[in-house]
Formats: C-alpha cells, sequence, structure tokens
C-alpha cells in the first residue's frame, strides 16, 4: 500500500468518524478508492492538457506565419 493510499484511507476514515454515526471502516474504504482515482486522473489530465497548449501553440504560429485562415471568392 503506498502512502499516497494510506493518506486517502485516513482522510476518508477522518471524515466519515466524524458524523459518529458508525463505523469509520466504510470511510476509509472510500478514502482509499478516491485516492486510486485521483493517481490515475491527475496525469490524464496533465497530458490532455500539455496536448491542448501544443495544439493551440502550433496553431497560433501557423496564423502568424501563413496569415488568417479566409474563404477564396
Amino acid at each position: 500500500m503506498s502512502f499516497t493510499t494510506m493518506i486517502g484511507a485516513a482522510i476518508g476514515a477522518a471524515i466519515d468518524g466524524s458524523d459518529g454515526d458508525d463505523s469509520t471502516i466504510d470511510g476509509a474504504i472510500e478514502g482509499v478508492i478516491v485516492a486510486n482515482v485521483v493517481k490515475a486522473v491527475i496525469p490524464l489530465a496533465l497530458t490532455f492538457a500539455t496536448g491542448w497548449l501544443v495544439l493551440r501553440g502550433l496553431g497560433q504560429i501557423k496564423t502568424r506565419v501563413f496569415g488568417e485562415d479566409v474563404p477564396r471568392n
């Protein structure tokens, strides 16, 4: 179990235990799930954002070099 997963479990248990209704085990399990989802989603989001910025930059460079895209009559 990684450190991130343990932190997620601890935070989930603390949040679930704050209401005092039941055991904190289900909160810990939810925290582990959320931590693992976040570990998978953040690299995907960063990759998408980098690709989008590169494509946007290439589009701006193309526009500056070749001018605006205007249809011919």
